[in-house]
């Protein structure tokens, strides 16, 4: 245990009900509210995910240590500020979760982080070689303004060079972030982008203005700064891992809920 002298959140009943902050709810209605909010095949979904790793690492003979718990735990506690036992158990009560709770927790974390590297760590550069145009990223600079002509004065006036992109940015861009970088974007993805807008970025010319396009804000300009070829970190690495667990998941659930036994 994590921390053995912690003391339990209260639970009346708790296959009938759940006791939140000295309110009593009935789990019938949190079944129900989860059903009204469309939720609730999510949830039942994250369970069945949690029974296939726990399976798959018993037969795996794949397990996490004491010591590996105790360490990510720490790491939570850092992150989250909890510089203290007494902190710690006012977070855990706040979260409703006993340490036992929030122990099982980091413990299915863990064993999912080992699972996916069982399966699929050595599938990475296999796996990068033939997705390699989804990795793909771009250095894009973005202005965004309100209107159609504001946008489309502005591309003129860019195209004419009686302003540059990067202070047309600075002075009229509606987000104040983007202002201050000059509408520096960052480096995305082509996943980052629908397919129609992810085409016409990464088959734009280097440094020319594009656009007015209109978006969710308003009308927006673009620049691409650079096109960015992808290398195998041990961030990407980590993310093509991911990805494969997930699709790996997903996969084994689909199976599990429509190749169910007949009774």
């Amino acid at each position: 245990m994590l921390y053995p002298n912690s003391t339990d959140i209260d639970a009346t009943g708790i296959d009938a009900m759940v006791n939140f902050s000295g309110i009593p709810l009935q789990l019938e209605t949190i079944v129900d509210f989860l059903k009204q909010e469309v939720a609730l095949k999510g949830v039942c979904q994250g369970i069945l995910r949690r029974q296939i790793v726990e399976q798959s690492t018993q037969e795996r003979n794949i397990f996490v240590t004491p010591e590996e718990i105790q360490a990510e735990a720490n790491r939570q506690r850092y992150q989250n500020h909890l510089e203290s036992a007494s902190a710690t158990f006012a977070w855990l009560s706040d979260q409703m979760i006993t340490s036992e709770d929030w122990e099982m927790g980091i413990q299915y974390r863990l064993l999912s982080q080992k699972l996916a590297e069982h399966l699929f760590g050595g599938e990475v550069e296999r796996y990068l070689a033939e997705h390699r145009f989804d990795f793909e990223q771009v250095s894009l600079y973005r202005i965004v303004v309100p209107y159609q002509q504001l946008a489309q004065e502005l591309f003129y006036q860019i195209e004419e060079r009686e302003i540059s992109f990067y202070e047309a940015a600075h002075l009229y861009d509606i987000d104040e972030n983007r202002r201050l970088q000059c509408g520096y974007e960052g480096k995305l993805h082509r996943w980052n982008f629908n397919p129609e807008m992810a085409a016409i970025i990464f088959g734009a010319p280097v440094e020319q203005v594009m656009g007015p396009f209109p978006s969710e804000q308003g009308y927006e300009l673009l620049v691409v700064e650079a096109f960015i070829s992808p290398e195998l970190t041990e961030e990407m690495r980590q993310e093509i891992i991911n990805r494969m667990f997930q699709e790996w998941l997903t996969h084994e659930l689909e199976y599990r809920m429509y190749h169910q036994p007949e009774h």
